[in-house]
């Protein structure tokens, strides 16, 4: 879904509309898991656990409703995007730096994303007191304040870039800014107060949302449209495998050391890992140029 939706904004927005659009499309992915963890909660202690995943999972299929009454093939082109048309070699993208920054930054966004939706619930409930069904709330709280924050920060800067801003410096700076806030949680974890731990639970999750429309809108910057659908393709595996390692990773630190200390301290390492991909791998200079054949492989 994500290659071709993205794609279909590329082709759709101009650079000073993208951050917003990119933003309302990324927001379902968060109101999915802030609704899920309440009802998951809820359907767990009312029927059990396999009747959440049924319920969750045909639940999911209503979207199929609305998508095919609605979607119509436009392929509209903006006349600001004359590169629409051509094309990348695939050897060329592999060698860019920038498309080795976006992908290890997306797996560092994506490690804290999974890190919160798989063991933030855990952490609250074992290290911190709190029922299955507070953990989910907050969990809600998390990934809500995070919807909001991903159309925020992409107006934000859409409205930048409108005023004559360089999009590739504006697009980097929320997104750096957004891992830099997502690192407060590590304050939360080493505080000795469930409110301060509360509260940045909360607010790491919702700032990591600055990033989410800003960090894909500079995918779309720095890569010729035609290449957008294999580079969020790319991207999409980085975020998977981080959906493998987060949950793993963080389920042996807290089996060999007995607290969660360890693994929010690897949450931030990575999260600086992306600011630093960001900083020295995404850089303007480092973008693949287009090819006058469109038919290069």
């Amino acid at each position: 879904m994500h290659p071709a939706s993205l794609r279909w904004i590329r082709c759709n927005f101009p650079e000073t509309a993208r951050g917003l659009a990119i933003g309302v499309f990324m927001s379902g992915s968060k109101l999915g898991p802030a609704i899920g963890a309440v009802a998951s909660a809820w359907l767990i202690g009312l029927q059990g656990w396999r009747v959440m995943f049924v319920v969750l999972g045909l639940g999911a299929l209503v979207w199929l409703i609305p998508w095919l009454l609605c979607v119509k093939d436009d392929r509209l082109v903006h006349a600001d995007q004359p590169a629409q048309i051509a094309a990348v070699p695939l050897r060329q993208l592999l060698a860019s730096p920038v498309l080795w920054g976006l992908g290890l930054g997306t797996f560092c966004y994506m490690y804290f994303v999974y890190f919160c939706l798989t063991w933030m619930p855990a952490y609250l409930s074992d290290a911190r007191g709190l029922s299955l069904g507070s953990s989910g709330l907050y969990t809600t709280f998390s990934f809500a304040g995070m919807a909001v924050m991903s159309i925020a920060g992409g107006w934000a800067a859409d409205r930048l870039i409108g005023q004559g801003r360089s999009p590739v410096t504006v697009r980097k700076s929320f997104t750096i800014a957004g891992f830099l806030l997502a690192s407060t949680e590590l304050i939360g974890g080493s505080s000795l107060s469930l409110h301060t731990a509360l509260l940045f639970s909360v607010l790491s999750l919702s700032g990591l949302g600055l990033a989410t429309a800003n960090y894909w809108a500079l995918t779309q910057t720095l890569i010729p449209g035609s290449s957008i659908g294999r580079i969020v393709g790319i991207q999409n595996c980085a975020a998977s495998l981080a959906g493998i390692v987060a949950p793993i990773l963080t389920g042996w630190l807290v089996d060999k050391t007995g607290s969660y200390a360890a693994p929010m301290q690897t949450v931030v390492f990575f999260l600086a890992l992306g600011i630093a991909a960001y900083v020295f791998l995404v850089r303007e200079k480092h973008a693949p140029a287009v090819v006058s054949n469109p038919n290069v492989a």
